[in-house]
C-alpha cells in the first residue's frame, strides 16, 4: 500500500525532513499550514512532508470508512489502539522514513511528529524503529501499549529528543493520558520536554511556537 503525501520544501538546500502524521479523520491537508505558526527560521532547510492516512473502517465510528492510522474498537485507553492495524501503518511510516533517507537526508535529521492518532503513531514507530531520528513529537496523544517505553529503552532512540505537550481540558484524548506517556517514557530515562496548555483537543499558537523552538534546538 502506498502512502501520499502532501509536501512542503524550503526556498533553498534541504538537509532535514518533519514527517508530521494527522489524527483520525483528518488529512494531510489538516497540518499542512502549520509550518509559518512554528516561527522557524526563514532560511530554514527543512522539508515538511505531511501524510495520508489510509482509508478504512473504523469500529467506534459505526464502521464508517475515513483516514485513520489504525481501527479503534473502544474508548477505553487500554486497547483502544488496534495493533494489527496499527502496525500496517507503522510499516508505510517506516518505509516513508526510508524514502527520506534515500534522497540524501540522515535519519539523524528526520523528526516523526504526530498528533491525537498521529501522534500514537509516532512513538510507536520511533521507539521501534531501526533508526536513530532526530527527534519525536507526540501531541495530545497516549501510548499504544503500556510497556512500550520498556520495549523502547532497547532501541536505538532512548536518548533522541521527544516533545510531548497536551491539553489541559481535552475531552476526546484525556489530559492524564498524555501526561502518563510522558512520565513512563521519563521513568526509563527517555529524553523528554512536556508542556501543557489550557486548551482541549487541538494545538494552539504558544505550543506551536514553543515546538518551532524545540525544532531548531533539536536540528541545530
Amino acid at each position: 500500500m502506498a502512502i501520499d503525501s502532501i509536501i512542503k520544501k524550503p526556498k533553498g538546500d534541504i538537509d532535514a525532513a518533519v514527517i508530521w502524521l494527522h489524527g483520525l479523520g483528518d488529512s494531510g491537508a489538516g497540518f499542512s499550514d502549520v509550518i509559518p505558526v512554528l516561527g522557524l527560521n526563514p532560511k530554514h532547510t527543512i522539508k515538511f512532508i505531511f501524510p495520508n492516512a489510509p482509508e478504512q473502517a473504523v469500529t467506534i465510528n459505526n464502521g464508517f470508512v475515513m483516514r485513520s492510522w489504525y481501527d479503534i474498537k473502544t474508548m477505553d485507553l487500554d486497547g483502544r489502539a488496534d495493533i494489527p492495524s496499527l502496525k500496517q501503518s507503522e510499516k508505510l511510516i517506516v518505509e516513508l522514513i526510508e524514502e527520506q533517507i534515500s534522497q540524501g537526508i540522515k535519519a539523524s535529521r528526520i523528526i516523526l511528529a504526530g498528533f491525537s492518532q498521529g501522534g500514537v503513531l509516532s512513538l510507536y514507530t520511533s521507539l521501534r524503529t531501526k533508526h536513530k531520528l532526530g527527534g519525536v513529537v507526540a501531541l495530545s496523544c497516549y501510548l499504544a501499549t503500556n510497556n512500550l517505553p520498556f520495549e523502547g529503552a532497547q532501541g536505538i532512540n532512548q536518548s533522541t529528543p521527544i516533545f510531548c505537550s497536551h491539553g489541559e481540558r481535552d475531552n476526546v484524548v484525556p489530559f492524564a493520558a498524555g501526561k502518563d506517556a510522558s512520565q513512563r517514557l521519563s521513568a526509563v530515562n527517555f529524553n523528554v520536554t512536556w508542556s501543557q496548555y489550557p486548551m482541549e483537543h487541538t494545538v494552539s499558537p504558544p505550543q506551536l511556537e514553543k515546538l518551532g523552538q524545540w525544532i531548531t534546538k533539536t536540528l541545530a
